[in-house]
Protein backbone atom coordinates (compact mmCIF):
# COMPACT_ATOMS: atom_id res chain seq x y z
CA UNK A 1 0.00 0.00 0.00
CA UNK A 2 1.16 3.68 -0.90
CA UNK A 3 1.88 5.79 1.78
CA UNK A 4 -0.32 8.38 3.16
CA UNK A 5 1.92 11.42 1.80
CA UNK A 6 2.69 9.52 -1.64
CA UNK A 7 -0.95 9.10 -2.32
CA UNK A 8 -1.42 13.10 -1.62
CA UNK A 9 1.72 13.98 -4.25
CA UNK A 10 -0.02 11.46 -6.80
CA UNK A 11 -3.03 12.94 -5.95
CA UNK A 12 -2.56 16.69 -6.07
CA UNK A 13 -0.36 15.24 -9.74
CA UNK A 14 -3.57 13.89 -10.96
CA UNK A 15 -5.72 16.43 -10.45
CA UNK A 16 -3.08 19.62 -11.35
CA UNK A 17 -2.92 17.38 -15.07
CA UNK A 18 -6.74 17.18 -15.25
CA UNK A 19 -7.30 21.01 -14.61
CA UNK A 20 -4.64 21.40 -17.23
CA UNK A 21 -6.16 19.49 -19.96
CA UNK A 22 -9.55 21.12 -19.56
CA UNK A 23 -7.84 24.75 -19.48
CA UNK A 24 -6.11 23.85 -22.46
CA UNK A 25 -8.88 23.80 -24.17
CA UNK A 26 -10.83 26.01 -26.66
CA UNK A 27 -13.92 26.18 -24.68
CA UNK A 28 -12.06 27.38 -21.44
CA UNK A 29 -10.26 30.56 -24.02
CA UNK A 30 -12.66 33.80 -24.28
CA UNK A 31 -10.85 33.32 -27.54
CA UNK A 32 -12.31 30.25 -28.50
CA UNK A 33 -8.53 29.05 -29.01
CA UNK A 34 -6.60 26.45 -27.46
CA UNK A 35 -4.29 27.80 -24.88
CA UNK A 36 -0.37 26.71 -24.99
CA UNK A 37 -0.35 23.64 -22.47
CA UNK A 38 2.70 25.01 -20.33
CA UNK A 39 0.85 27.71 -19.50
CA UNK A 40 -2.53 25.93 -18.69
CA UNK A 41 -0.24 23.96 -16.73
CA UNK A 42 0.73 27.16 -14.88
CA UNK A 43 -2.47 27.95 -14.04
CA UNK A 44 -4.06 24.60 -12.89
CA UNK A 45 -1.16 24.58 -10.57
CA UNK A 46 -1.18 27.42 -9.48
CA UNK A 47 -5.34 27.65 -8.55
CA UNK A 48 -4.70 23.74 -6.84
CA UNK A 49 -2.00 24.82 -5.00
CA UNK A 50 -4.01 27.71 -4.30
CA UNK A 51 -1.28 30.26 -5.72
CA UNK A 52 -1.90 33.05 -7.24
CA UNK A 53 0.69 33.41 -9.76
CA UNK A 54 -0.79 33.20 -13.49
CA UNK A 55 0.95 33.97 -17.04
CA UNK A 56 -2.26 34.86 -18.80
CA UNK A 57 -4.74 37.43 -16.82
CA UNK A 58 -7.30 35.73 -15.67
CA UNK A 59 -10.19 38.19 -15.89
CA UNK A 60 -9.50 38.94 -19.88
CA UNK A 61 -7.87 35.58 -20.88
CA UNK A 62 -10.09 32.62 -19.58
CA UNK A 63 -13.71 32.43 -20.78
CA UNK A 64 -16.85 31.94 -17.99
CA UNK A 65 -16.26 28.38 -18.21
CA UNK A 66 -12.42 28.74 -17.87
CA UNK A 67 -12.79 30.80 -14.80
CA UNK A 68 -15.12 28.32 -13.16
CA UNK A 69 -12.63 25.28 -13.50
CA UNK A 70 -9.89 27.66 -11.94
CA UNK A 71 -12.47 28.28 -9.47
CA UNK A 72 -13.25 24.64 -8.78
CA UNK A 73 -9.31 23.95 -8.59
CA UNK A 74 -8.99 26.41 -6.31
CA UNK A 75 -11.99 24.98 -3.81
CA UNK A 76 -10.45 21.10 -3.85
CA UNK A 77 -6.58 22.52 -3.88
CA UNK A 78 -7.70 24.75 -0.61
CA UNK A 79 -9.71 22.20 1.12
CA UNK A 80 -7.43 19.27 -0.07
CA UNK A 81 -8.66 16.77 -2.38
CA UNK A 82 -9.05 13.82 0.36
CA UNK A 83 -11.46 16.43 1.94
CA UNK A 84 -13.52 16.57 -0.81
CA UNK A 85 -13.30 13.45 -1.36
CA UNK A 86 -14.84 12.52 2.06
CA UNK A 87 -17.49 14.92 1.49
CA UNK A 88 -19.14 12.84 -1.69
CA UNK A 89 -18.49 9.74 1.13
CA UNK A 90 -20.74 11.61 3.73
CA UNK A 91 -23.40 11.95 0.87
CA UNK A 92 -23.24 8.21 -0.47
CA UNK A 93 -23.60 7.18 3.02
CA UNK A 94 -20.24 5.25 2.35
CA UNK A 95 -18.01 4.38 5.68
CA UNK A 96 -14.52 6.05 5.81
CA UNK A 97 -11.78 3.63 5.48
CA UNK A 98 -8.67 3.46 8.00
CA UNK A 99 -6.51 4.63 5.08
CA UNK A 100 -8.65 7.53 4.43
CA UNK A 101 -8.23 8.79 7.72
CA UNK A 102 -4.22 8.16 7.31
CA UNK A 103 -4.42 10.07 4.11
CA UNK A 104 -6.92 12.74 5.93
CA UNK A 105 -4.51 12.62 8.75
CA UNK A 106 -1.28 13.83 7.01
CA UNK A 107 -3.76 16.16 4.57
CA UNK A 108 -4.59 18.21 7.50
CA UNK A 109 -1.69 18.28 9.13
CA UNK A 110 -2.97 16.16 12.61
CA UNK A 111 -0.98 14.42 15.25
CA UNK A 112 -3.53 11.53 15.36
CA UNK A 113 -6.59 10.12 13.77
CA UNK A 114 -9.22 11.12 16.73
CA UNK A 115 -12.16 13.34 15.63
CA UNK A 116 -10.62 13.51 12.45
CA UNK A 117 -14.09 12.97 10.17
CA UNK A 118 -15.50 15.61 12.62
CA UNK A 119 -12.90 17.66 12.29
CA UNK A 120 -13.92 16.84 8.33
CA UNK A 121 -17.26 18.14 8.71
CA UNK A 122 -16.38 21.05 10.30
CA UNK A 123 -13.71 21.92 8.19
CA UNK A 124 -16.38 21.83 5.15
CA UNK A 125 -18.97 24.08 7.17
CA UNK A 126 -16.77 26.71 8.18
CA UNK A 127 -15.38 26.76 4.17
CA UNK A 128 -19.01 27.19 3.01
CA UNK A 129 -20.09 29.59 5.82
CA UNK A 130 -16.83 32.23 5.35
CA UNK A 131 -17.20 31.89 1.63
CA UNK A 132 -20.88 32.47 1.57
CA UNK A 133 -20.49 35.52 3.71
CA UNK A 134 -17.94 36.99 2.03
CA UNK A 135 -19.57 36.55 -1.17
CA UNK A 136 -22.43 38.34 0.02
CA UNK A 137 -20.54 41.23 1.36
CA UNK A 138 -18.51 41.57 -2.03
CA UNK A 139 -21.78 41.40 -3.80
CA UNK A 140 -23.43 44.25 -2.55
CA UNK A 141 -20.48 46.17 -2.62
CA UNK A 142 -19.87 45.60 -6.65
CA UNK A 143 -23.39 46.12 -7.18
CA UNK A 144 -22.13 49.87 -7.34
CA UNK A 145 -20.29 49.05 -9.89
CA UNK A 146 -21.71 46.51 -11.86
CA UNK A 147 -24.88 44.89 -13.28
CA UNK A 148 -26.34 42.64 -10.42
CA UNK A 149 -25.15 39.29 -12.42
CA UNK A 150 -21.70 40.39 -12.87
CA UNK A 151 -21.34 42.16 -9.40
CA UNK A 152 -22.59 37.91 -8.08
CA UNK A 153 -20.67 36.54 -9.84
CA UNK A 154 -17.37 38.44 -9.02
CA UNK A 155 -18.40 38.53 -5.28
CA UNK A 156 -18.63 34.71 -5.31
CA UNK A 157 -15.17 34.16 -7.08
CA UNK A 158 -13.31 36.64 -5.18
CA UNK A 159 -14.73 35.32 -2.19
CA UNK A 160 -13.58 31.61 -2.40
CA UNK A 161 -10.33 32.54 -3.82
CA UNK A 162 -9.52 34.73 -0.82
CA UNK A 163 -10.89 32.39 1.71
CA UNK A 164 -8.79 29.67 0.56
CA UNK A 165 -5.90 32.14 0.11
CA UNK A 166 -5.43 31.73 -3.84
CA UNK A 167 -5.41 35.34 -4.92
CA UNK A 168 -6.60 34.95 -8.40
CA UNK A 169 -9.24 37.62 -9.36
CA UNK A 170 -11.02 38.50 -12.37
CA UNK A 171 -10.35 42.44 -12.11
CA UNK A 172 -8.91 42.07 -15.40
CA UNK A 173 -4.92 43.56 -16.73
CA UNK A 174 -3.51 42.05 -13.74
CA UNK A 175 -4.97 44.80 -11.15
CA UNK A 176 -6.26 42.63 -8.44
CA UNK A 177 -7.60 44.90 -5.66
CA UNK A 178 -5.45 47.95 -7.12
CA UNK A 179 -8.61 50.13 -7.67
CA UNK A 180 -10.29 49.80 -4.24
CA UNK A 181 -7.01 50.74 -2.22
CA UNK A 182 -9.16 52.85 -0.66
CA UNK A 183 -12.37 50.91 -0.03
CA UNK A 184 -12.92 50.40 3.84
CA UNK A 185 -15.56 47.16 3.08
CA UNK A 186 -13.47 45.69 -0.05
CA UNK A 187 -10.17 45.83 2.03
CA UNK A 188 -11.75 44.56 5.34
CA UNK A 189 -13.56 41.50 3.99
CA UNK A 190 -10.85 40.67 2.16
CA UNK A 191 -8.27 41.06 4.69
CA UNK A 192 -10.97 38.37 6.98
CA UNK A 193 -11.10 36.17 4.39
CA UNK A 194 -7.45 35.62 4.38
CA UNK A 195 -6.73 35.46 7.97
CA UNK A 196 -9.93 32.91 8.49
CA UNK A 197 -8.66 30.92 5.80
CA UNK A 198 -4.66 31.05 7.12
CA UNK A 199 -5.43 30.69 11.00
CA UNK A 200 -6.11 26.67 10.13
CA UNK A 201 -9.10 25.09 10.45
CA UNK A 202 -8.19 23.37 13.60
CA UNK A 203 -7.59 26.34 15.33
CA UNK A 204 -11.05 27.88 13.74
CA UNK A 205 -12.72 24.62 15.53
CA UNK A 206 -10.90 25.67 18.98
CA UNK A 207 -12.14 28.69 18.39
CA UNK A 208 -15.57 27.48 18.17
CA UNK A 209 -15.47 25.35 21.08
CA UNK A 210 -14.43 27.84 23.34
CA UNK A 211 -17.50 29.00 25.01
CA UNK A 212 -17.90 25.54 26.31
CA UNK A 213 -14.17 24.83 26.68
CA UNK A 214 -13.29 28.44 28.10
CA UNK A 215 -9.91 27.22 26.77
CA UNK A 216 -7.78 27.21 23.76
CA UNK A 217 -5.11 24.45 22.97
CA UNK A 218 -1.60 25.21 22.93
CA UNK A 219 -1.30 25.10 19.05
CA UNK A 220 -4.27 27.52 18.98
CA UNK A 221 -2.35 30.24 21.06
CA UNK A 222 0.59 30.18 19.48
CA UNK A 223 -0.87 30.36 15.66
CA UNK A 224 -3.58 33.34 17.10
CA UNK A 225 -0.54 34.85 18.91
CA UNK A 226 2.04 34.76 16.33
CA UNK A 227 -0.99 35.47 13.27
CA UNK A 228 -1.51 38.67 15.40
CA UNK A 229 2.15 40.13 16.10
CA UNK A 230 2.86 39.54 12.37
CA UNK A 231 0.39 41.29 11.12
CA UNK A 232 0.26 44.16 13.28
CA UNK A 233 4.62 44.27 12.87
CA UNK A 234 4.32 44.12 9.35
CA UNK A 235 1.73 46.68 8.80
CA UNK A 236 3.94 49.13 10.85
CA UNK A 237 7.13 48.28 8.80
CA UNK A 238 5.08 48.49 5.54
CA UNK A 239 3.68 52.22 6.79
CA UNK A 240 7.19 53.51 7.78
CA UNK A 241 8.89 52.77 4.52
CA UNK A 242 6.50 53.13 2.54
CA UNK A 243 4.65 56.30 4.00
CA UNK A 244 6.66 59.04 1.38
CA UNK A 245 7.51 56.71 -1.45
CA UNK A 246 5.38 58.47 -4.39
CA UNK A 247 4.80 55.51 -6.37
CA UNK A 248 2.73 54.16 -3.67
CA UNK A 249 1.30 55.62 -0.17
CA UNK A 250 1.88 59.08 -0.67
CA UNK A 251 -0.61 60.54 -2.39
CA UNK A 252 -2.93 58.34 -0.32
CA UNK A 253 -4.87 60.37 2.33
CA UNK A 254 -3.79 58.90 5.93
CA UNK A 255 -6.76 56.39 6.39
CA UNK A 256 -6.32 54.79 2.92
CA UNK A 257 -2.32 54.42 3.92
CA UNK A 258 -3.15 52.72 7.01
CA UNK A 259 -5.29 50.79 5.76
CA UNK A 260 -3.15 49.37 2.67
CA UNK A 261 0.02 49.17 5.31
CA UNK A 262 -2.56 46.48 6.72
CA UNK A 263 -3.60 45.16 3.16
CA UNK A 264 -0.21 44.97 1.89
CA UNK A 265 0.57 42.91 5.85
CA UNK A 266 -1.94 40.35 5.49
CA UNK A 267 -1.47 39.38 1.80
CA UNK A 268 2.15 38.43 2.04
CA UNK A 269 0.50 35.14 4.54
CA UNK A 270 0.32 33.22 1.37
CA UNK A 271 -2.68 35.36 -0.27
CA UNK A 272 -1.35 37.30 -3.29
CA UNK A 273 -3.66 40.02 -3.18
CA UNK A 274 -2.48 43.52 -3.76
CA UNK A 275 -3.63 46.59 -3.28
CA UNK A 276 -0.31 48.95 -3.74
CA UNK A 277 1.81 48.42 -7.04
CA UNK A 278 4.36 45.78 -5.86
CA UNK A 279 6.63 47.37 -8.40
CA UNK A 280 6.31 50.46 -7.05
CA UNK A 281 7.64 49.46 -3.36
CA UNK A 282 11.00 50.43 -1.84
CA UNK A 283 13.60 47.49 -1.99
CA UNK A 284 13.63 47.51 1.53
CA UNK A 285 9.51 46.71 1.89
CA UNK A 286 9.94 44.48 -1.22
CA UNK A 287 12.74 42.66 0.90
CA UNK A 288 10.29 42.41 3.79
CA UNK A 289 7.49 41.13 1.91
CA UNK A 290 9.55 38.14 1.20
CA UNK A 291 10.11 37.56 4.85
CA UNK A 292 6.46 37.16 5.11
CA UNK A 293 6.10 35.33 2.77
CA UNK A 294 8.45 32.65 3.12
CA UNK A 295 6.68 32.29 6.95
CA UNK A 296 3.19 32.03 5.40
CA UNK A 297 0.45 31.16 7.03
CA UNK A 298 -0.77 28.39 9.90
CA UNK A 299 -0.82 24.46 9.42
CA UNK A 300 -3.65 22.55 8.27
CA UNK A 301 -5.21 25.98 6.95
CA UNK A 302 -5.46 26.81 2.73
CA UNK A 303 -2.06 29.01 3.15
CA UNK A 304 1.73 27.76 2.62
CA UNK A 305 5.02 28.99 3.99
CA UNK A 306 6.95 27.17 6.42
CA UNK A 307 4.19 27.77 8.86
CA UNK A 308 3.55 30.41 11.79
CA UNK A 309 4.19 27.42 14.45
CA UNK A 310 7.58 26.73 12.48
CA UNK A 311 8.28 30.20 12.90
CA UNK A 312 7.47 30.52 16.83
CA UNK A 313 9.42 27.15 17.47
CA UNK A 314 12.46 28.39 15.61
CA UNK A 315 12.45 32.11 17.78
CA UNK A 316 11.74 29.92 21.25
CA UNK A 317 14.81 27.63 20.30
CA UNK A 318 16.89 30.65 19.58
CA UNK A 319 15.45 32.59 23.01
CA UNK A 320 16.30 29.00 25.34
CA UNK A 321 19.63 28.88 23.67
CA UNK A 322 19.96 32.81 24.75
CA UNK A 323 18.98 31.91 28.22
CA UNK A 324 20.95 28.93 28.89
CA UNK A 325 17.85 26.75 28.98
CA UNK A 326 17.37 23.08 27.43
CA UNK A 327 13.71 23.44 27.30
CA UNK A 328 11.94 25.54 24.48
CA UNK A 329 8.71 27.14 26.48
CA UNK A 330 5.56 28.49 25.18
CA UNK A 331 2.57 29.62 27.39
CA UNK A 332 3.86 27.54 30.17
CA UNK A 333 4.31 24.26 28.34
CA UNK A 334 7.59 22.75 26.89
CA UNK A 335 7.90 21.62 23.57
CA UNK A 336 8.60 18.23 22.69
CA UNK A 337 12.57 18.24 21.16
CA UNK A 338 11.26 16.47 18.06
CA UNK A 339 8.75 18.79 17.70
CA UNK A 340 12.02 21.55 17.29
CA UNK A 341 13.96 19.07 14.87
CA UNK A 342 11.31 18.95 12.73
CA UNK A 343 10.82 23.24 12.40
CA UNK A 344 14.53 23.20 11.96
CA UNK A 345 14.19 20.47 9.50
CA UNK A 346 11.53 22.10 7.47
CA UNK A 347 12.97 25.32 7.42
CA UNK A 348 16.38 24.15 6.33
CA UNK A 349 14.86 22.81 3.06
CA UNK A 350 12.63 25.26 2.36
CA UNK A 351 15.83 27.94 2.40
CA UNK A 352 17.36 25.20 0.27
CA UNK A 353 14.65 25.24 -2.13
CA UNK A 354 14.78 28.52 -2.67
CA UNK A 355 18.05 29.16 -2.74
CA UNK A 356 18.49 26.92 -5.54
CA UNK A 357 15.58 27.52 -7.99
CA UNK A 358 16.67 31.49 -7.09
CA UNK A 359 19.94 30.65 -8.77
CA UNK A 360 18.50 28.76 -11.65
CA UNK A 361 16.01 31.66 -12.54
CA UNK A 362 18.95 33.76 -12.51
CA UNK A 363 20.57 32.40 -14.76
CA UNK A 364 17.61 31.95 -16.64
CA UNK A 365 16.13 34.84 -16.50
CA UNK A 366 17.49 37.88 -17.43
CA UNK A 367 16.00 40.07 -14.38
CA UNK A 368 16.83 41.70 -10.85
CA UNK A 369 18.13 39.62 -8.49
CA UNK A 370 15.13 40.57 -5.90
CA UNK A 371 12.13 40.00 -8.25
CA UNK A 372 13.59 36.48 -8.74
CA UNK A 373 13.56 36.00 -5.15
CA UNK A 374 10.44 37.47 -4.71
CA UNK A 375 8.96 35.46 -7.37
CA UNK A 376 10.35 32.19 -5.83
CA UNK A 377 9.38 32.85 -2.45
CA UNK A 378 5.91 33.51 -3.50
CA UNK A 379 5.44 30.24 -5.32
CA UNK A 380 6.90 28.35 -2.36
CA UNK A 381 4.97 29.67 -0.03
CA UNK A 382 1.70 29.69 -2.23
CA UNK A 383 1.46 33.72 -2.28
CA UNK A 384 0.82 34.53 -5.85
CA UNK A 385 2.61 37.99 -5.35
CA UNK A 386 4.63 39.29 -8.50
CA UNK A 387 6.75 42.22 -9.40
CA UNK A 388 5.65 41.59 -12.96
CA UNK A 389 8.03 38.64 -13.61
CA UNK A 390 5.61 35.71 -13.91
CA UNK A 391 4.76 37.00 -17.15
CA UNK A 392 8.31 37.29 -18.85
CA UNK A 393 9.47 33.88 -17.82
CA UNK A 394 10.99 31.54 -19.83
CA UNK A 395 9.83 28.16 -20.56
CA UNK A 396 12.80 26.72 -17.90
CA UNK A 397 11.32 29.45 -15.55
CA UNK A 398 7.81 28.57 -15.81
CA UNK A 399 8.64 24.67 -14.91
CA UNK A 400 10.75 26.04 -12.02
CA UNK A 401 7.84 27.87 -10.59
CA UNK A 402 5.11 25.22 -11.33
CA UNK A 403 7.58 22.82 -9.32
CA UNK A 404 8.13 25.11 -6.32
CA UNK A 405 3.89 25.91 -6.38
CA UNK A 406 3.88 22.22 -5.91
CA UNK A 407 6.67 21.50 -2.97
CA UNK A 408 5.15 24.59 -1.13
CA UNK A 409 2.00 23.39 -1.50
CA UNK A 410 2.75 19.97 -0.46
CA UNK A 411 5.13 20.95 2.16
CA UNK A 412 9.20 20.08 1.73
CA UNK A 413 8.46 17.22 4.43
CA UNK A 414 5.52 15.19 2.97
CA UNK A 415 7.59 15.60 -0.36
CA UNK A 416 10.72 14.08 1.09
CA UNK A 417 8.33 11.24 3.15
CA UNK A 418 6.74 10.57 -0.27
CA UNK A 419 9.88 10.30 -2.36
CA UNK A 420 12.28 8.65 0.50
CA UNK A 421 12.33 4.81 0.31
CA UNK A 422 10.83 3.03 3.56
CA UNK A 423 13.62 3.10 6.68
CA UNK A 424 13.25 0.54 8.82
CA UNK A 425 13.20 1.51 12.66
CA UNK A 426 17.11 1.48 13.92
CA UNK A 427 17.81 -1.06 16.79
CA UNK A 428 20.24 0.84 18.03
CA UNK A 429 21.62 4.47 18.53
CA UNK A 430 25.10 5.77 18.37
CA UNK A 431 27.93 6.80 20.60
CA UNK A 432 27.49 10.47 21.89
CA UNK A 433 29.99 12.87 20.11
CA UNK A 434 30.52 16.08 20.49
CA UNK A 435 31.76 18.99 18.15
CA UNK A 436 32.40 22.99 18.69
CA UNK A 437 29.17 25.09 17.47
CA UNK A 438 29.67 28.83 17.23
Amino acid sequence: MASPPRLLVLGFAMIILIGAQILALPVSAASGERTPFIDALFTSTSATCVTGLVTLDTGTHYSTFGQGVILVLIQIGGLGFMTMATLFAFFLKRKISLKERLILQEALNQSDMEGIVRLVRRVVLYALTIEASGALLFSVRFLFDMPPGKALYYGVFHAISFFNNAGFDVMGEFRSLTDYVDDPLVNIVTMLLIILGGLGFVVLSDLTDWRNKKRLSLHSKVVLSMTGFLILFGAVVIFAFEYSNPGTMKPLPLGSKILSAFMQSVSPRTAGVNTLDLAGLRQATQFFIVILMFIGASPGSTGGGIKTTTFAALLGAVWAMIRGREDVVMFKYRLAQERVNKALTLTLLAVALVIVATMILSTTEDHHFLMILFEVTSAFGTVGLSMGLTTQLTLTGKVIIILMMFIGRLGPLTLGYALAPKQERALYRQAEGKIIIG
